[in-house]
């Protein structure tokens, strides 16, 4: 036979519904507390329960202190009895004594009653809280304890009580005590009396979990549920996509027959569901979402400030299942859409579109090119005032000229606002890049200035200047920016401006150095390296300006008709030109034709830029060139002979070099 304290702490684990572990602390916690008030111990003093889950045996240990002579067995206990419990205790130290009182069962039982039911009444809460705070969102059973006026009290699992307001009620339910119900767990909060547990059967996320239960295909994945509007206990709209190809998500929502739809139409007192395909163009998401109406034409307008708008053209004969009753389909369509909806019958949005055109000037250029379609139009608005009946044509008449003219303005908004975009990048283009690398503080204005500024999200002088740029009245509204302010804040913005000007000036004056002529350099072997500029160089050597070197290495004279070009060009006579006599020096004994100099160029302050030219791989051999006008001249300085020499470029036979002529006639 089992021991009565088994017997009663099974007792309560099956009540309260909490682990063995926490009812055994509870119980180990009332033991010391017991303890503690039983002998008047103290809280410092460390005291530890031990209870037998299968006698219900309860010892308490105490921690003392070992002394020699003992004064206070609350406290102290003798060297002999502490090294029972501890071989190694010396006098001073701290040991673990068992310190059960004779008579503690009874006195226990009465004195941690109080501390046994409130460990275990928090655990039991804490529980409570940690379960349902994870079903937050889920679908929870229960069963209808008490209905006030204000709200409905439901008893949940743990033995927990959820509350359902009036206004998370469905409208027209009426519920009797003890009827189980389904709902919607949507908050749980802790409080000093336990978890505040709310529940919700209006929640348009309770219509989802439906689906999800109801629709195997949205559980799995394969429809997804994109946008839900619901009015409880008169209509809802659900808009769903299929994530995988050959689904029909429509008809996996309502199955075979409607069986799908109609147990939660069931579920939720007879409340109507419209099922529609998502859509990822407005138009056609609108159009279906005010389903079962005819739409005849859907015109939005995004470039409003307010509320992106739709205006929706239906049939006459639709317009009031269109909007619905008291508004509910229009307002349901709006909710799951997220647009403004304006509904027209066709005639008024003919006579809209007519009386737009005669006076709005924003519909001007359109008025120029449906100005023959408007007295057709009001014809046929007249026989609709007289009530007269209108043909089916005359209605598509009325149908395609409202189409057209707010297609019309549709593009006209979209050109203005590509326009109005173009001149926002011109903007942003004209403004320097290195203004949006500089913060705010490096323009020269107060802190005070930078702080209100950097605030209101202009951190850089660039996005600063842009502003200024589109709109200064919004930088001056900013509070704490006066004129002053703005006046300071203007000439930093002038001073900033030059700066980066001035800047730009000297790296484009540095960027225009003129290129050097060509040179050549004897290195100390003997060997000559031939140096041109990339472009003076290249355009000054004429065609059979090698040719010509090589034939005046040889010590033929150059052509006639050659030296006649050559005065021609730099402005010379034919007399003058032939005067300049040249300079040679012929290769010693190796018989290498290749001539050797050695000069000292008086070169500029600017830098000269030179490109080896390599012998023998020349890629524009006997191509001809575009003749030059301007003549280069060097001055070179001759130590041997102390005088400064003029030197020429000529043409020459040589196909490999060119020679240079000399000019003595400057001593300086």
């Amino acid at each position: 036979m089992k021991n009565e304290f088994v017997l009663a702490f099974n007792e309560v684990l099956d009540d309260k519904q909490l682990p063995r572990e926490v009812v055994m602390e509870a119980l180990e916690a009332a033991m010391i507390s017991a303890y503690r008030k039983a002998v008047n111990a103290s809280n410092a003093q460390q005291v530890v329960a031990k209870i037998d889950p299968e006698t219900g045996k309860v010892l308490i240990y105490a921690e003392k202190e070992v002394v020699e002579e003992v004064q206070d067995d609350r406290t102290e206990v003798s060297l002999e009895e502490a090294r029972k419990v501890d071989p190694e205790a010396e006098i001073g130290s701290m040991v673990l004594v068992e310190t059960t009182p004779r008579n503690f069962g009874r006195v226990a039982a009465q004195t941690a009653r109080q501390v046994i039911q409130q460990r275990i009444r928090e655990a039991e809460r804490e529980a409570q809280f940690k379960h349902f705070s994870s079903q937050v969102g889920e679908i929870v059973n229960g069963i209808i304890q008490a209905i006030n006026p204000s709200h409905i009290t439901i008893g949940l699992d743990k033995k927990a009580e959820g509350i359902m307001p009036r206004k998370e009620q469905i409208a027209g339910e009426r519920f009797r005590v003890h009827d189980r119900i389904r709902a919607l767990l949507l908050d749980v909060k802790q409080t000093p009396r336990g978890p505040q547990i709310t529940l919700s059967r209006a929640h348009r996320d309770f219509l989802r979990r439906l689906l999800e239960d109801e629709v195997p295909e949205i559980f799995h994945g394969l429809v997804e549920i994109r946008s839900i509007a619901r009015e409880p206990g008169h209509r809802s709209k659900v808009a769903v996509s299929a994530l995988q190809p050959g689904i029909d998500p429509v008809g996996a929502c309502v199955g075979v027959r409607g069986v799908r739809i109609q147990a939660i139409v069931r579920e939720l007192n007879d409340e109507k569901i419209d099922v529609i395909e998502w859509n990822p163009d407005p138009v056609d998401y609108i159009a279906k979402a005010l389903s079962p109406a005819r739409v005849v034409g859907v015109f939005l307008d995004e470039h409003t400030k307010s509320t992106k708008t739709a205006t929706v053209v239906v049939p006459e004969d639709q317009l009031s299942l269109a909007i619905g009753r008291d508004g509910q389909n229009a307002r349901l369509a709006a909710k799951l859409t997220g647009w403004r909806i304006d509904i027209k019958s066709l005639p008024e949005a003919a006579a809209d579109a007519v009386h737009k055109l005669q006076t709005d000037p924003a519909y001007a250029e359109v008025a120029e090119r449906e100005g023959e379609m408007v007295p057709q139009v009001e014809a046929i608005l007249t026989k609709k005032t007289e009530g007269r009946p209108i043909t089916p044509e005359e209605y598509q008449v009325l149908s395609r000229f409202v189409n057209r003219t707010e297609r019309m303005v549709i593009e006209q908004r979209e050109a203005e606002k590509q326009a109005e975009r173009e001149r926002l990048e011109a903007i942003r283009a004209s403004i320097p890049k290195i203004a949006f690398e500089t913060p705010l503080d490096e323009l020269g204005i107060s802190v005070r200035h930078v702080i209100l500024l950097s605030g209101e999200g202009y951190p850089t002088v660039g996005d600063l200047l842009y502003q200024m740029a589109i709109d200064s009245d919004a930088i001056l509204a900013i509070n704490g920016m006066g004129p002053k302010a703005m006046a300071d804040l203007d000439a930093a913005i002038e001073k900033f401006l030059a700066s980066i000007e001035e800047a730009a000036a000297e790296e484009a004056a540095e960027e225009e150095i003129p290129e050097a002529a060509a040179e050549m350099v004897v290195d100390a072997a003997g060997e000559t390296e031939e140096t041109a500029a990339p472009v003076q160089a290249a355009e000054a050597i004429s065609e059979g300006t090698l040719q010509e070197a090589v034939a005046g290495e040889a010590g033929e004279p150059p052509a006639e008709d050659e030296t006649q070009a050559e005065a021609e060009e730099t402005g010379e006579s034919v007399e003058e030109a032939g005067e300049q006599p040249a300079t040679e020096e012929a290769e010693d004994d190796a018989g290498s034709t290749t001539p050797q100099k050695d000069w000292f160029t008086l070169e500029s302050a600017l830098d000269v830029s030179v490109t080896n030219v390599d012998e023998g791989e020349e890629e524009q051999e006997g191509k001809k060139k575009k003749k030059r006008k301007k003549r280069y001249v060097e001055m070179e300085y001759d130590p041997d002979r102390d005088v400064t020499v003029i030197k020429r470029k000529r043409k020459r036979a040589s196909k490999d070099e060119w020679l240079e002529d000399w000019d003595e006639d400057w001593d300086y």
